[in-house]
């Protein structure tokens, strides 16, 4: 194991999840695009959940439904403390992330090799005989102005299952 070569395996621990209210921004974006759709929607829901006196209650978050084709059904905001009552700028609404049973695995390093961890955890659930659910999401632990090197980038995905 390398920095440049992380553990092939990560940690997948399944897990109870409550329900949680979030401020997001939901688009369907292409995946060439995402990370600019990401810019935006962070500023505008901070922005709209500072507006409205609403607290952010964790890091910044995309929950993705369907399988990410070319373009993506995605929501991008943050978990809040009280539910968002709405009308914020630029089409920020209410979410939730939903409670269930889910698998969550951290993935350590660039974004672009997320599909590895996300396939580990695909393994696990149809070694268990499970059925993954159509929405899954992703914490963004690290800050990439903060921290330039993408080898130490922690992502938490949390796949729930049906």
């Amino acid at each position: 194991m390398t920095e440049t070569n992380p553990e092939k395996t990560p940690d997948i621990k399944s897990t109870q999840l409550q329900e949680q209210p979030t401020a997001v921004l939901r688009e369907t974006v292409p995946m060439k695009e995402l990370r600019e759709f990401f810019s935006r929607a962070y500023s505008l829901v901070m922005s709209a959940a500072e507006q409205q006196h609403v607290q952010l209650a964790g890091p910044p978050f995309a929950l993705y439904r369907g399988m990410p084709t070319d373009v993506v059904d995605v929501e991008a905001g943050f978990p809040v403390a009280a539910p968002f009552p709405g009308g914020g700028d630029g089409g920020v609404t209410a979410g939730t992330l939903p409670a269930g049973q889910a698998f969550e695995a951290m993935h350590v390093g660039p974004y672009e090799t997320l599909p590895e961890t996300y396939g580990a955890i695909m393994g696990k659930m149809q070694a268990d005989g499970l059925t993954p659910g159509n929405a899954m999401w992703e914490y963004y632990l690290s800050d990439p102005a903060a921290e330039p090197d993408p080898a130490k980038w922690k992502t938490l995905i949390v796949w729930p299952v049906t």
